[in-house]
């Protein structure tokens, strides 16, 4: 199950970036190992779990940590760990720290089409398709990745 949300955004089924997707890889594998006791990982563990460079994995978890998702430390011991139980932190928390959230619907005619007159035939799916991933983005929290 722990490859479900990202092999989701990974394949486009819901359309966010490539820094959205190692994101939710990162912060997955910190849930996968969350301890209410704040036992703390490297980013060279968290990219070697997830199969990305450390320097990224570092880079990444220092955004979360900006955002308040992350508590990270420094010195012997020290490393990253979730700021709060991973079922209080959503995907959209994650995805929106790497990610412009987009306003309007993903028009296939581009800025401008949507609004201006009669939608085109796939406006009404278009917007499902957003609601829809929205709300799995909104409903669904790291909880689902903890060991």
């Amino acid at each position: 199950m722990v490859k479900c949300a990202t092999d989701a955004l990974e394949l486009g089924i819901i359309r966010y970036g490539k820094t959205a997707r190692q994101g939710v890889a990162a912060l997955s594998y910190l849930a996968e190992v969350y301890a209410s006791d704040g036992g703390a990982v490297t980013s060279a563990e968290v990219g070697k779990a997830r199969g990305m460079p450390q320097a990224l994995a570092a880079k990444l978890l220092s955004e979360a940590s900006s955002a308040g998702l992350v508590i990270g430390t420094t010195g012997p011991g020290g490393g990253y760990r979730l700021a709060r139980d991973p079922a209080e932190i959503t995907l959209a928390d994650i995805v929106w720290i790497y990610e412009r959230k987009q306003e309007e619907p993903p028009c296939p005619f581009g800025p401008g089409w949507c609004g201006t007159g009669n939608p085109c035939p796939l406006h009404d799916g278009f917007v499902e398709l957003e609601r829809q991933s929205t709300e799995f983005l909104e409903g669904t929290t790291l909880a689902v990745f903890e060991g």
